[in-house]
């Protein structure tokens, strides 16, 4: 397959340099066609860190004058060698000893001694126990798979819509890298040089809002819907004792988002105490052995290298696309349009829903930025905003049908066996009020803007 799409892509290339008449800027004709190839590479099902690192020298050889290979060992390593990257797999490794660990389903535990009796009941404790492990794992995947393990087999005898059940878990999953500390932001300011500590400031309010939106739409849906049987009121004492299983998380929660505000650490210093506050919880849980580090370190160490390849496929295609002129002349073509700066924003929203339909998240960031990111930088707009924007825009991805990454993680781990439309119908209310919350931001870009100055 490979080969296949490799042949075509060289063939509209040949025929390209034989319109323009060689190497060097390209003007935008040349750009769609290159934009053609890239679907065609997609499209073709490969993994992506081999399409992006295939695409990148095709589209070198074919319109560069320049020896581009001599600089791409450098190009690739630079960028790699970052300190920030380094709390990729810090923040991975935390998420793994704390699902072991078996805090996960403690925090759910004590959550829900406090929201089931509530409009929606235990819905609402798969929000906010996705949205406080958000905040020590930094990934919407793992939050969906940790919480849906705990979750689910909650539901398996309740009455409960299991829609909602469903949709409510990969809403609250796709919190997971919106709510600092997210692993996107690392590699959105990994890739246009901006502060991770500042984008993680900015992410506050808008956290707060998309939450408070799926509360408001379980609370909504525990009002239309029939009744579920409410569990017995449980005395005040007994609810505060529950506040126990809280403890862990929110010490942790402390400790790493609270050193990156005070200033007193780096996302990746911050992420080393994380993983070390997890080894001495589960030490204190009786759960830390070797077996227990060997698998977490293990499965840390897959998504560390399915993420690095990734981003070494890119830094290649972003690198040979720059000295092209590509992202440079598509800012100037965007920004000179003839259309307000708000109609143009809504335009490149537009796409990023559409191509977060077929497209995984994490894919979106790394192949689109660098093109857009001049553009919405020429536009003037505010480049912390904009991560948080993206971010947003990249977790509707993941809980977008066809192709979302999160709802497949919950369809997987269903005790009962059911169509996936059960995951694709309970999402799409969450999935409304997450879009209305990024209209929201760009309606009030100061609920991203506004902290991290006051901050600063």
């Amino acid at each position: 397959m490979i080969a296949v799409v490799a042949l075509l892509a060289l063939l509209v290339g040949a025929v390209v340099m034989a319109l323009s008449g060689g190497g060097g800027h390209l003007p935008i004709t040349e750009i769609v066609l290159l934009c053609v190839i890239f679907c065609v590479f997609f499209g073709a099902g490969i993994y992506i860190a081999a399409a992006l690192g295939i695409l990148g020298l095709l589209v070198g050889f074919t319109f560069s004058d320049r020896p581009f290979w001599l600089a791409a060992g450098v190009v690739i390593w630079k960028p790699s060698k970052e300190s920030v990257f380094v709390a990729v797999p810090l923040f991975l490794l935390m998420g793994e000893i704390l699902l072991r660990a078996g805090l996960s389903d403690r925090l759910y535990r004590a959550l829900n001694v406090w929201l089931n009796r509530l409009p929606g009941g235990l819905l609402h404790t798969n929000i906010m126990s996705c949205a406080v492990f958000s905040a020590i794992s930094g990934s919407s995947v793992a939050t969906a798979a940790t919480m849906g393990s705990v979750a689910l087999p909650y539901f398996a005898e309740t009455k409960y819509n299991p829609r909602m059940v469903l949709g409510s878990l990969a809403a609250g999953g796709a919190l997971g890298n919106l709510i600092p500390p997210g692993i996107t932001f690392i590699i959105y300011g990994l890739i246009t040089e901006t502060s991770v500590g500042q984008l993680y400031i900015a992410a506050i309010g808008p956290s707060i809002l998309v939450t408070g939106l799926f509360l408001l739409v379980i609370a909504c849906h525990g009002f239309i819907a029939p009744p579920v049987e409410r569990p017995p009121s449980l005395p005040l004492a007994q609810k505060l004792l529950a506040l126990v299983g809280l403890i862990p998380t929110l010490i942790l929660i402390v400790v790493v988002l609270g050193s990156i505000y005070a200033g007193w650490a780096t996302p990746t210093e911050s992420a080393a105490l994380g993983v070390v506050g997890a080894a001495l919880f589960a030490a204190l849980e009786g759960r830390l052995g070797w077996r227990m580090v060997h698998d977490s370190a293990a499965a840390t160490a897959r998504n560390t290298a399915l993420i690095g390849l990734i981003l070494m496929g890119s830094f290649l295609l972003n690198y040979i696309l720059t000295i092209l002129q590509v992202p440079q002349t598509m800012a100037a073509t965007v920004a000179g349009l003839p259309m307000p700066q708000w109609a143009i924003m809504a335009v490149i929203i537009v796409f990023y829903l559409a191509l977060g339909t077929f497209m995984e998240g994490f894919s979106m960031i790394i192949t689109t930025i660098p093109v857009v990111f001049p553009i919405v930088v020429a536009l003037g707009y505010d480049p912390i905003w904009f991560g948080v924007i993206v971010t947003m825009l990249i977790e509707i991805a993941m809980i977008s049908p066809p192709d979302g990454t999160v709802m497949y993680v919950l369809q997987g781990m269903r005790p009962k066996p059911g169509p996936i439309t059960d995951v694709f119908v309970g999402v799409t209310p969450f999935l409304a009020v997450y879009m209305v919350a990024v209209f929201i931001l760009l309606w009030l870009p100061e609920l991203a803007t506004w902290l991290p100055k006051v901050m600063s």
